[in-house]
Parts: C-alpha cells; sequence; structure tokens
C-alpha cells in the first residue's frame, strides 16, 4: 500500500524521482510545494490529535493524511487546494500555492515528522466540512478541560 502512497505524494515534487531518492538516500525529508494536489492545515497537537480522534470513528471512513510535527508540536491535515479557504482561528495556520511543506515518507518517520494517517494512494484528502466541525468540537472540549488541567 505504502509504494501508491510514495507515487502519490511524490507527485507534488517538481522532481518526483528526485524527491524519492531524498526521502531513501537524503535527510529522509522532502519539501513540497502545497497548493497544487493539496492543502495542508496545520494546528497545535493537543487540538489536533483529538480532532484526529474525533474523525476517526468506527463506522466512518478513514481520515485523509496527517502529519504530526513533534518538534513543532504541530499537526497537519491534508485538504483539497483552496487558495481561498478561510481557516481562521487561534493560531491555525494554512499552506496553500506559495507555500512549501516538510514531509517524510509515507512508510517511516524522519527527524520530528512522522504519519498519523499515510497517504494511501488514492488521494483521499480531508473533507473541509468534517474536519472544520470535528476543529469545533475538539476546540470545545479542551476549552472546558483546560481549567481542570491547569491550563
Amino acid at each position: 500500500m505504502w509504494v501508491r502512497g510514495v507515487e502519490w505524494l511524490a507527485a507534488a515534487a517538481a522532481d518526483p524521482r528526485a524527491c524519492t531518492g531524498d526521502w531513501d538516500h537524503g535527510k529522509g525529508i522532502a519539501l513540497l510545494e502545497a497548493g497544487r494536489l493539496w492543502d495542508v492545515l496545520s494546528v497545535p497537537d493537543r487540538l489536533g490529535l483529538l480532532t484526529l480522534d474525533l474523525l476517526w470513528r468506527p463506522g466512518m471512513s478513514v481520515p485523509g493524511p496527517t502529519l504530526i510535527d513533534t518538534a513543532a508540536g504541530r499537526v497537519g491535515f491534508f485538504l483539497p487546494p483552496d487558495p481561498s479557504a478561510g481557516w481562521k482561528g487561534a493560531d491555525l495556520r494554512y499552506a496553500t500555492k506559495g507555500a512549501w511543506v516538510a514531509v517524510p515518507p509515507p512508510y517511516r518517520p524522519a527527524r520530528f515528522l512522522e504519519w498519523l494517517v499515510p497517504p494511501d494512494g488514492t488521494g483521499t484528502l480531508h473533507s473541509p466540512g468534517a474536519l472544520a466541525g470535528a476543529l469545533r468540537q475538539a476546540d470545545g472540549a479542551l476549552a472546558v478541560l483546560a481549567p481542570l488541567c491547569g491550563r
């Protein structure tokens, strides 16, 4: 399965062959341009992990590719490209055309980057509507829990 994921993800590179070479023989990370095949919404890790949990429920389809950066404390959700997307909120970052995203290969972590849901090669991405709903629900839950957790 990961072979199709590698091909799909590398297709976002200017030179897909060089991209896969970087993954296999280089630093294990490739810089890929957002905005052509996908965009990425990056959120703080606590919010992102809870959101992913809400999206990944029994009976629901597997969510789209999701990446965690443990050094930066961020979770990135891969969405259909939409340069006019109105993602707003505290500490949300939206990468679209002109932005570059560091990604490891779908088959292993590299440094601080790891796939929570690797691309499967089908082109499946997160649904913006479902992601927005899960983010609102997760944000509400974290707001309720914050006083209990001393934050």
